[in-house]
């Protein structure tokens, strides 16, 4: 780590480090931009690419794809690490947008699967990976780009700006899907009208090369390279001396990990948990995420400024043990809020699985290859595509599942005589449809849809199952999905922006901290390779991972195990062995 020496006191900033912090911000906001495009839109796209699929599975694998991305990025962080510390920081993140913008870009023309079958889920994996591999070299780039233009005293009041930068391409990712939304209406935008977000970040992506390339190299890089000092080895230095790679250790299970799950929660699981397990309508809830992100940002900057005066580790480290000690509650109120009608059926109604433990599968396919046929699978899978929370119990063996909801015994056996009523009351309604004065041609499309899945063996049990099981749920009070006139909108963003603070905690000074770890000839390799592990692996899986967990357990708020049990670890072993860094010397050699 750097050395700690005595420094002059803060001064004002100077034109060219507000220009530095522009233009480093700026073209981050729209790199974010890009990434974000693919999470917001993450249902249509598992609907556009995976439609071979079913619908928990199409999501799930949306979900994968999408944490793809993260996956490579610390491959892109020791790529383009290297390169930025070999030949400069300026080159290095400007060919990083680039690959970015054009990868997003592509996304919005690429066929779907209707068209060309499974090359198209390939094609779009293969984006991903491309941008995961842009940004893992983009964020090492700018924190040290802007943290190495700072003065001392300013570190974290500086790196703040490009922490609200992931927010803000959020933020503004969110605006043009709403705005897009609005112009073309829900059924054009979920068939075409949501590759407009898509093509429109090929203006962005010339905005932000042309600030870049009117911007000079990192001084503190400049000077290193000017006295021959540059790093000729910085993976083998970063990663092959335990001086340096026992700190990247810290950095990472001590600091990033923690960070990044606090960091998912509050941006992205709370939007996924809105629109998938409480039902919320899509632009609603981008609405309410929107203005919880407008209250929230300011404080990236407010605790960034405040690390340069207490210190990085005191906030970054109450942000982990809040969120670990308060999610459960927290999540448990933004159900009410959302889905009050849900959130009383769960009180009163306890829905429960009986079944033989033997013929329970493990709920989770993202590949779609998998056939879950028993009873159990089948009746869980109901479940949880109705986002319904229930508990296991255990049957004797060979015993058919059955589904209990409050008083209502639901049966997964499906017999003929069930079918052969359900026929009839189907054709019946469908002879009324079509007799009545005015016919209703929505209705009666579906109500032919019906008579059709009837009239197939496997569909037909699938769709009296369904039928059962859905009557059982209405009358105990499930909502299909949340009331608009019953969203209590107020509380939501309250809520929302609460989850926003904690980020902002954990997040906010994390850029400094991380820059004043390492010396300035391997610091962007050796600072980016532990932030996007944390960021893309325990950051980037988390929405995959928590739903994997309520498909499993069967309860829907069991999936912030994961970021509570991460947090809470990091807590620990920061407390323990992580060292403040507020006042170390970023331009020491050592």
């Amino acid at each position: 780590m750097a050395a700690v020496m005595t420094h002059p006191a803060p001064r004002p900033m100077s034109a060219e480090e507000k220009k530095v912090i522009f233009a480093s911000s700026l073209g981050t906001v729209f790199e974010w931009y890009d990434f974000y495009l693919y999470g917001s839109l993450a249902a249509i796209i598992a609907k556009q690419f995976f439609s071979g699929l079913d619908e928990g599975s199409a999501f799930i694998f949306a979900l994968l794809a999408f944490a793809a991305g993260f996956i490579v990025r610390p491959f892109g962080a020791i790529f383009f690490g290297r390169l930025g510390d070999m030949i400069g920081r300026k080159y290095t993140f400007l060919v990083t947008i680039l690959i970015m913008g054009l990868s997003t870009f592509i996304v919005g023309i690429l066929p779907n699967y209707a068209t060309i079958g499974v090359a198209a889920p390939v094609m779009l994996i293969m984006l991903r990976l491309l941008q995961g591999l842009a940004l893992g070299g983009e964020y090492g780039g700018a924190a040290t780009y802007v943290a190495e233009h700072a003065p001392h005293g300013r570190r974290g009041a500086y790196t703040a700006w490009i922490q609200t930068t992931a927010t803000l391409g959020l933020f503004l990712s969110l605006l043009v899907i709403l705005g897009t939304r609005t112009w073309l209406g829900e059924e054009v935008f979920a068939d075409w009208g949501w590759r407009v977000p898509f093509l429109v970040s090929i203006f962005l992506l010339g905005v932000s090369v042309y600030i870049r390339l009117s911007m000079n190299e990192s001084p503190a890089f400049q000077k290193m390279k000017e006295e021959g000092k540059t790093s000729k080895a910085p993976l083998s230095e970063s990663f092959g001396q335990w001086k340096n790679l026992k700190i990247v250790i810290l950095a990472l299970i001590g600091l990033v990990m923690g960070q990044a799950v606090v960091w998912y929660t509050g941006q992205f699981y709370a939007l996924f948990f809105l629109t998938q397990s409480l039902k919320v309508d899509g632009p609603t809830a981008n609405i309410l995420v929107a203005l919880a992100l407008l209250i929230g940002t300011p404080f990236f900057i407010v605790f960034g400024s405040l690390s340069d005066k207490i210190g990085r580790k005191p906030i970054i480290m109450a942000g982990c043990l809040i969120a670990a000690l308060t999610y459960f509650p927290v999540f448990k109120m933004l159900t009410e809020a959302a889905n009050p009608d849900l959130a009383k059926a769960q009180a009163s109604a306890k829905v429960m699985v009986t079944a033989d433990p033997a013929e329970c599968s493990f709920q989770f396919n993202p590949t779609g290859t998998k056939k879950f046929t028993s009873s159990c699978d089948i009746a869980k899978q109901k479940l949880a595509s109705s986002s319904v929370s229930y508990e296991n119990a255990v049957a004797a063996a060979g015993t058919p599942a059955v589904i209990t909801v409050g008083e209502t015994v639901v049966s997964t056996v499906v017999t003929p005589e069930d079918i052969a009523a359900a026929k009839t009351a189907a054709e019946t309604k469908l002879a009324d449809l079509k007799a009545a004065a005015t016919p209703d041609a929505k209705a009666i499309a579906a109500a032919t849809d019906s008579v059709k899945k009837l009239s197939g063996e496997k569909t037909a049990k699938d769709a009296v199952l369904t039928a059962k099981l859905k009557g059982a749920l209405k009358a105990a009070g499930y909502p299909d999905k949340a009331d608009p006139a019953k969203v209590d909108k107020l509380k939501i963003v309250l809520i929302l922006s609460y989850l926003l603070i904690l980020v902002t905690m954990v997040y906010g000074p994390i850029a400094a901290m991380l820059v004043e770890m390492f010396p300035t000839r391997i610091r962007y390799t050796s600072m980016s390779l532990p932030y996007h592990i944390g960021n893309g692996w325990f950051g980037g899986l988390l929405p995959t991972t928590a739903f994997a967990i309520v498909a499993q357990t069967g309860n829907m708020y069991n999936g912030l195990w994961y970021p509570i049990i991460i947090a809470a670890v990091t807590f620990v072993i920061g407390m323990l062995f992580v060292k403040e860094t507020k006042d170390i010397d970023i331009y020491a050699e050592d």
